[in-house]
């Protein structure tokens, strides 16, 4: 394996300059699958040579239930640095698993506290709240998805406001921007260096939403208006992973990209612009990365299988 199996663990500070840049110089949709999709790429390949080097620490613990041939020097010597390298991986791997199942039992749970808050209600698409406490999010799953807004919020807002920030929270639902927010959450913390496209996502998920709700009720102006308005009473939404019209942010990039034109639709970025490289080094560190890990995984099962006895 060598420093292949390193590589993704560190190949992720190549989307760095594409996490900034994206925010500015794509548009949104563009710029959420992107990201998504290479944190998500990235995070699965360094997580499995996590687990690579944790079976060769592992199996030099006393006691460890994998075949003793597995210990051999010759499947040490497959990874550089064993001794240190592989004890490592051991609590590292632990706490990314710890911390991931975390996140998914939380965002399970707000989700069914949520449902079950509503239970009482009419099943309609958009539960408004009789509460004092001015917030509005986008709740997906169950029987059907659900648009949650107090009369606290609706009463800061005008009509045509009102209509923005339900068009805006449909679009979260028909987009289905929580699953872009979950993936880039659960790949931050299996490494932390994909914590910047994780931030990126979020702001780039609500321009995603501002843009389809200024197409709807066809006004910039009044999105932008709805948005700071809601953004200064509005606590945000319960869980990162619900989106919400003022979730938290950089809310006065929002509305400043609102009161400017409509953002140009690419496919992907022109070659020779800083967007363009960018994305072009995000998606070579994504390759390097996924041929990285899964060169590591096929040496590993090969030295496996010869050093374990039939």
């Amino acid at each position: 394996m060598g420093v292949f199996v390193f590589l993704p663990l560190v190949l992720p500070l190549t989307a760095w300059p594409i996490a900034r840049l994206a925010e500015q110089h794509l548009h949104p949709r563009t710029a959420t699958r992107l990201l998504t999709a290479v944190a998500a790429v990235m995070a699965v390949c360094s997580t499995l040579c996590l687990a690579l080097l944790m079976v060769v620490g592992t199996a030099q613990l006393p006691g460890n239930p994998l075949p003793d041939g597995w210990s051999d020097p010759e499947v040490r010597a497959a990874v550089p640095y064993d001794e240190v390298a592989g004890k490592a991986a051991i609590p590292a791997l632990c706490a990314v698993v710890a911390a991931s199942a975390r996140a998914l039992w939380r965002h399970g749970r707000v989700r069914r506290r949520a449902h079950q808050a509503l239970a009482g209600l009419p099943g309609s698409a958009v539960a408004v709240l009789p509460d004092d406490v001015p917030y509005a999010y986008a709740l997906p799953g169950g029987r059907r998805d659900r648009v949650v807004v107090t009369t606290a919020l609706l009463d800061c807002l005008e009509p045509a406001e009102r209509r923005a920030l339900f068009a805006h929270e449909r679009a979260h639902l028909a987009d289905r921007h929580h699953r872009f927010l979950l993936a880039v959450r659960l790949a931050a913390l299996a490494n932390p260096f994909l914590r910047s496209l994780r931030t990126a996502v979020a702001y780039t998920a609500e321009r995603w939403a501002d843009e389809t709700a200024a197409r709807a009720v066809g006004d910039r102006r009044t999105v932008a208006t709805a948005i700071g308005k809601a953004a200064l009473v509005s606590r945000g939404t319960p869980v990162a992973t619900l989106a919400g019209l003022a979730a938290p942010g950089p809310v006065p990039r929002r509305v400043a990209a609102l009161l400017g034109p409509a953002p140009a639709v690419r496919t992907w970025p022109p070659v020779f612009t800083s967007v363009g490289l960018a994305a072009w080094g995000a998606a070579a560190g994504t390759a390097m990365s996924a041929m990285s890990s899964a060169n590591a995984a096929v040496t590993m099962f090969l030295i496996l299988r010869t050093a374990t006895p039939l």
